[in-house]
């Protein structure tokens, strides 16, 4: 199924008009929701709308209004604040183009889109305008109205395309000047820092996969309800216990060899499933297989594969089987 639209505009540059398409970049559809329930009926919790000496009120009875002083509002009309709007809404409108350093990435906290040309007159100027700022380095800072609000966005070519990000203004971000007490000036020594430099260089990750890094709650979310469908038993799973360093020398030496000795090895694993009994099974809207058992989970211990050579101990985990 085609991605649906969430915006259609016009990416501006001084009397340049390049018609766009805005999707959102990231995806909720694997996500596990979990619903409120009466405790013993186990029944869905519903929210109604309940005005004071009114009661329960349908949708069309609902308007907006803005408390401008105590229990005084005014009221604010949709139709007035279309009256606001000009065309140039349906816009983003771009004021010029920084290096991608200039703006730090503390102001990167909003929702990405990615842009594609709307229909085949706006595919080579958007061409034109995705190389451009390729060959040069930059990105763009623009404006533009997403769900009725004046939003400032960064516009920059990921893999080939636009791809826009919402940025929290200046004043909406604390200034790090209200945090710099929190952080105490220490001396420390020259064979510290050296230490220091050797444990972040051994640490420099060559490769960079940020497709590793999985949503591990989850997963862990995804097994637990399995096995409530199964009816079985739910056992704490415990970390292996780390050694307790207080001298800062020796943790950072430990920590060096640990990382050398890491960067030596090469690891992997992959998620197997199934527990190979050939009980019939139905698949729930989480992916999740249904089972009629009520058989406790039964718990094993085995040794863990070995790690890196620095570990300090071979740490345990447990298998439900």
């Amino acid at each position: 199924m085609a991605a649906h639209a969430s915006w259609k505009g016009f990416l501006k540059l001084s009397l340049v008009s390049v018609p766009v398409k805005a999707f959102t970049a990231t995806s909720t559809s694997s996500d596990i929701t979990l619903h409120q329930l009466h405790a013993k009926t186990h029944t869905r919790i519903q929210y109604k709308k309940v005005a004071p000496e009114v009661g329960e009120v349908t949708s069309e009875e609902i308007v907006k209004g803005y408390e401008y002083d105590k229990g005084q509002y005014v009221i604010i009309d949709e139709e007035e604040i279309d009256k606001l709007r000009t065309e140039s809404d349906k816009a983003i409108r771009i004021d010029g183009f920084i290096a991608p350093e200039a703006l730090s990435s503390v102001y990167l906290g909003g929702r990405t889109y990615y842009l594609t040309p709307d229909g085949p007159v706006g595919q080579k100027p958007y061409s034109l305008l995705m190389k451009g700022m390729e060959a040069n380095g930059v990105c763009a800072i623009a404006e533009v109205v997403i769900s009725q609000k004046e939003q400032v966005v960064l516009v920059r070519p990921v893999d080939g395309i636009l791809a826009m990000t919402v940025l929290n203004r200046k004043d909406e971000v604390k200034a790090v000047a209200a945090f710099k007490d929190e952080v105490a000036e220490t001396e420390s020594t020259e064979a510290e820092r050296a230490l220091a430099d050797t444990l972040i260089k051994a640490s420099i990750i060559k490769e960079f996969d940020f497709g590793k890094y999985r949503d591990v709650y989850k997963e862990k979310l995804t097994k637990l309800i399995q096995l409530k469908i199964e009816g079985k038993e739910v056992v704490q799973v415990r970390d292996p216990e780390e050694p307790k360093i207080i001298n800062l020398m020796e943790a950072l030496k430990r920590s060096v060899e640990e990382a050398q000795a890491a960067g030596k090895v090469s690891g992997g694993g992959s998620n197997g499933g199934g527990n190979g009994n050939g009980e019939a099974r139905r698949t729930t809207k989480a992916g999740l297989k249904q089972a009629p058992s009520t058989k406790p989970a039964k718990v094993e211990e085995e040794e863990a594969e070995p790690a890196a050579a620095a570990k300090p101990a071979a740490a345990r985990r447990k298998k439900v089987v």
